[in-house]
């Protein structure tokens, strides 16, 4: 009996069955963890993932730091106008009246009184004459009150006075004769001082200083006050009282001015 070769026929799936239960069911393989975090964001074009990053807003600078940096740049802008104006002013005045400074010399002195008291005092009274010249063209000089000159032996001060008041005009030379008196206490040593110079070098060394306030008049205008500094260096053959006019050796005399 030949033996029949078995059938296999397919086993169909009902459709209408019910689920399989949970036992029944194949093991499922584990959840997958998402690559990226909700919150991120994919691109549309390249599905590359985007981090968002936190923009810091400036703060804006303070209104009072920018007054002050305000109230400065204009207090610099007045102040550099205001020496612009003061030096074109003096730049003009200076091309309009080419001031010169004024000159002095000492050209004659005269001795009525130099000797000792009987308190050992030295009493000293001269008489100086003293040129002063304005050079200038269009310039005047008051010579105003409270002027003080003296005459001085190293570091004493032997007799003093004062120039009168008085107008100098344009290019003008006044010859000054002025009358100094003073008196020197306990000068013992004093009067032998000078009695060793004289006989050592020959002359005395005298110290003439002049401190006088003046106007200058530029034009129709009379300026502010100021006080001409005259500091003049002398050489005289002698302080006796019996030679009354004394000679000048050398004398060279300094000018300078302030407010």
């Amino acid at each position: 009996m030949a033996d029949h070769p078995q059938k296999i026929h397919p086993v169909h799936e009902d459709v209408e069955a019910p689920p399989p239960q949970p036992d029944q069911l194949s093991p499922s393989p584990p959840p997958t963890v998402p690559l990226m975090p909700k919150d991120t964001s994919r691109s549309d074009n390249t599905n590359i993932p985007q981090r968002t990053i936190p923009v810091h807003h400036a703060k804006p600078p303070k209104r009072r730091r920018s007054c002050l940096c305000k109230c400065f740049c204009w207090t610099l802008s007045l102040l550099l106008i205001l020496i612009i104006l003061i030096a074109s002013t003096v730049g003009i005045l200076y091309l309009a009246f080419r001031p010169k400074l004024p000159k002095y010399s000492v050209d004659r002195m005269q001795v009525t009184q130099f000797n000792l008291t009987n308190e050992s005092n030295l009493k000293a009274t001269l008489n100086v004459t003293i040129t002063a010249r304005n050079p200038n063209k269009r310039i005047g000089i008051y010579y105003e009150g409270g002027s003080h000159i003296s005459v001085w032996y190293t570091d004493t001060k032997l007799c003093e006075g004062s120039i009168p008041k008085f107008y100098q005009g344009h290019e003008n030379t006044t010859v000054l004769n002025l009358p100094l008196a003073g008196e020197t206490q306990n000068a013992t040593s004093l009067a032998e001082s000078v009695q060793l110079q004289l006989q050592q070098t020959g002359n005395v060394p005298l110290n003439l200083r002049v401190d006088q306030p003046v106007r200058v008049k530029l034009g129709k205008l009379k300026l502010m006050e100021v006080k001409f500094l005259v500091r003049c260096r002398l050489l005289v053959d002698s302080l006796s009282s019996t030679d009354n006019a004394i000679r000048i050796q050398d004398s060279k005399c300094k000018f300078r001015f302030r407010l």
